[in-house]
């Protein structure tokens, strides 16, 4: 199973996280430290087995969103599950985390990943959904699929293609969540810059994502706060309410943004 996140600031106890973990102790353990820190935390699955687990692992926590995935380095393994997410596809208005990477990783499954995110862009096509994306090596594809199955808008999680690529995904409509490893480096902190302050979303991405020296955990967003409020010259109370503002956009037409409290059967 995978975590992942983003976040916007609500208020106090009523935030919005995506927060990520491989299995690393469990959904009561993910929803203490989102709650410390006053979070809301969708947990994002990198199958549709991972994604039914999940929901029995975790039917009724009010500050977690479950959402359906099929991640491009496990397409290899649950391509068989297809038909399945189609079935799920229903039951929720999360999904994520999916897309395609075209790194030395899994460069040799292009095809199957190819072949598993157009089945689900085509699940989505006219279907109003949350969705983040994983497009590492493969932007400019992932772009042109958005495209040709007019997906918008979407998330991108961590990006970090050329600053053209950023272009054409914002000029299509998407926005981008931002963690705490991008801005540690120097091209990550230019692709920030570019993004305009309507399209930005925070995350932690623990694990993948490291913050002092260890995994980053749901009150670790505030660093990309503080950052972000530094490039905007704004507070990082203003920063938190932008967020706030951005993340609610996208997810009023789910009829999302007042049902935080109630996880229910739409998770």
């Amino acid at each position: 199973m995978v975590w992942k996140g983003y976040r916007s600031r609500l208020h106090k106890c009523n935030d919005f996280n995506v927060y990520g973990l491989f299995g690393r102790g469990g959904a009561f353990d993910i929803r203490a430290t989102a709650c410390g820190h006053g979070v809301l935390t969708i947990w994002v699955t990198n199958s549709p087995t991972a994604f039914e687990r999940a929901i029995r692992q975790a039917p009724h926590l009010s500050n977690i969103r479950i959402a359906l995935g099929l991640h491009p380095l496990e397409a290899h393994r649950a391509l068989g599950q297809l038909h399945r997410f189609g079935e799920l596809c229903h039951t929720t208005s999360y999904i994520g985390e999916i897309g395609l990477d075209f790194s030395v990783h899994a460069h040799n499954t292009k095809e199957i990943q190819l072949e598993a995110f157009r089945f689900i862009l085509k699940l989505l096509t006219g279907k109003l959904r949350f969705l983040t994306l994983h497009s590492r090596k493969a932007e400019s594809v992932v772009i042109d699929l958005l495209y040709e199955y007019a997906i918008c808008p979407a998330v991108f999680h961590w990006f970090s293609g050329s600053v053209a690529q950023l272009k054409r995904a914002i000029n299509g409509g998407h926005s981008f969540s931002i963690n705490p490893s991008m801005i540690r480096s120097e091209k990550g902190r230019a692709l920030v810059e570019a993004i305009p302050v309507e399209r930005v979303l925070t995350e932690t991405d623990g694990p993948f994502s490291k913050a002092n020296f260890r995994p980053a955990v749901p009150g670790d967003v505030e660093l990309v706060e503080k950052h972000l409020g530094l490039v905007w010259g704004i507070s990082r109370e203003e920063v938190s309410s932008r967020i706030r503002s951005n993340f609610l956009r996208l997810v009023g037409p789910l009829g999302q943004e007042t049902s935080f409290d109630q996880v229910g059967g739409d998770r």
